[in-house]
């Protein structure tokens, strides 16, 4: 009987396992060099996605943000306000009535085509009277100046929104730089006066008083920072711009005096205002469709003209020719209610434009209000108040370090500064702001 004997099996089975490892390695290694290998040729790739994904660099003044925002919208705008539909019913209103072409053939069941058949053929056309197609297309005409004036005055809407958007995130920005500024300057404060403590000059309840508002600082540049973040990303959503971009707005919050008059103004506005214009358009257009609602009491009238072949055995072997007129008795419909339509809707439209044309005066006059609040605001901070204000905080500060003071008129004196330079901007950004809403109001740039 054989028996198993292990130890001369297992010099067969180290061959096979060392060509095993063997392969195993050979593979690890095959398959780490087709990684480094791909990494070479894919590494170039990638470096070029996240250098297409960089953000962009967008350098605007206000007048460029416009542009872009137009460039932008403009062909969707249009579509929206439906200028190249209203011109669509401006060519149908153009065009004249199509003629109607009848043929009519007749034969006999009990005798040839040729012999008794008759073909006959008929012209007819419609003669429109009374001007209906001039009132057409005078309606027509105005209505494509009322979409277009509706457009402008889109665009002077959402143009003001845009330079808001543009000037709110400068107003951010000046507040981040001051923020900032202030965390600087008192950065300073506090690291002398950690050494002045720790060489027993200042008492701890001091440096702790200006640690707490050092965070309070802090904390400032932190709110600063989302503010301006906002108003941009704002700004960014106007101008379909991506939120990767780092927009630079190459402009200033700055007080330019102007001399302006609100009846001028008012008087401007009534006649420059693209949705007065938008009303006006759509008034005479109304106006334009009640002269054509009347006009359609009077009946049109169709002119023909026939032609008749027969065969030699027909009822007249004759050949017929002749001309008719058909003209509809206006005996019951003589578009009256047509005619009371068109009355009421142009009082729609007259009353429309009456509050439209008040509602300009009422903005005119809000704008030119805001104006001078705000122009008399920026006057009072530029007599010396800023400068004041700044002067204050350094005396303040050497006061303190002789020792003349005490710590709160330090901190007191920053709050104070930073108080009045946060409302001065505020109060350029509302000059600025009234400044828009004037040339809103008037419907052109007359701040310019």
């Amino acid at each position: 009987m054989a028996s198993w004997a292990p130890c001369k099996v297992l010099p067969s089975v180290e061959p096979v396992m060392t060509m095993l490892m063997t392969s195993l390695l050979n593979s690890k290694c095959r398959m780490l060099w087709c990684t480094v290998a791909l990494c070479c040729i894919v590494s170039p790739a990638i470096g070029a996605l996240f250098e297409s994904s960089a953000p962009d660099v967008l350098t605007l003044t206000v007048d460029d943000a416009l542009g872009l925002f137009l460039k932008r919208n403009l062909d969707l705008l249009m579509a929206q306000y439906g200028i190249e539909f209203a011109k669509g019913l401006e060519v149908t209103a153009k065009l004249f009535p199509n003629p109607v072409l009848s043929v009519d053939g007749t034969g006999s069941t009990t005798k040839s085509l040729h012999q008794v058949g008759a073909l006959s053929g008929r012209v007819d056309q419609l003669f429109e009277l009374a001007g209906k197609r001039r009132y057409r297309m005078e309606s027509a005409r105005f209505g494509t100046q009322s979409a277009e004036a509706a457009f402008t005055d889109a665009v002077r809407i959402l143009g003001f929104s845009v330079k808001q958007a543009f000037y709110k995130a400068l107003q951010a920005r000046h507040k981040l730089e001051l923020a900032k500024e202030n965390s600087a300057n008192f950065s300073d404060v506090l690291r002398v006066n950690t050494i002045r403590f720790k060489k027993g000059v200042i008492a701890e309840a001091d440096l702790i008083k200006l640690r707490v508002q050092y965070v309070d600082f802090q904390n400032q540049i932190i709110t600063a920072t989302q503010d301006s973040l906002s108003a941009q990303n704002t700004l960014k959503g106007l101008l379909a711009v991506r939120p990767t971009t780092d927009l630079i707005l190459n402009d200033e919050l700055r007080y330019k005096p102007m001399t302006l008059s609100v009846e001028a103004l008012r008087q401007e506005a009534l006649v420059t205002r693209p949705d007065v214009l938008a009303k006006e358009r759509a008034l005479s257009q109304r106006a334009a469709d009640q002269k054509l609602a009347r006009a359609l009491r009077v009946p049109d009238v169709t002119v023909g003209a026939d032609a008749v072949i027969q065969g030699p055995q027909g009822p007249n072997t004759d050949h017929q020719v002749g001309v008719g007129l058909s003209v509809p008795l206006p005996l019951f419909n003589r578009n009256q209610g047509g005619i009371l339509q068109a009355d009421a809707v142009r009082q729609a439209a007259e009353a429309d434009l009456n509050k439209t044309r008040l509602q300009v005066e009422i903005d005119v006059e809000s704008a030119y209000r805001d104006f001078v609040q705000t122009e008399m605001l920026v006057k009072a901070y530029q007599s010396g108040v800023l400068d004041d204000a700044r002067a204050s905080k350094e005396i303040a500060v050497k006061a303190y370090e002789r020792g003349g003071t005490s710590i709160l008129d330090v901190l007191d004196a920053f709050r104070t500064f930073n108080t009045t330079m946060q409302g001065y901007f505020d109060a350029l950004f509302g000059y600025q702001r009234s400044l828009l809403e004037i040339d809103a109001a008037v419907g052109r740039e007359v701040t310019k």
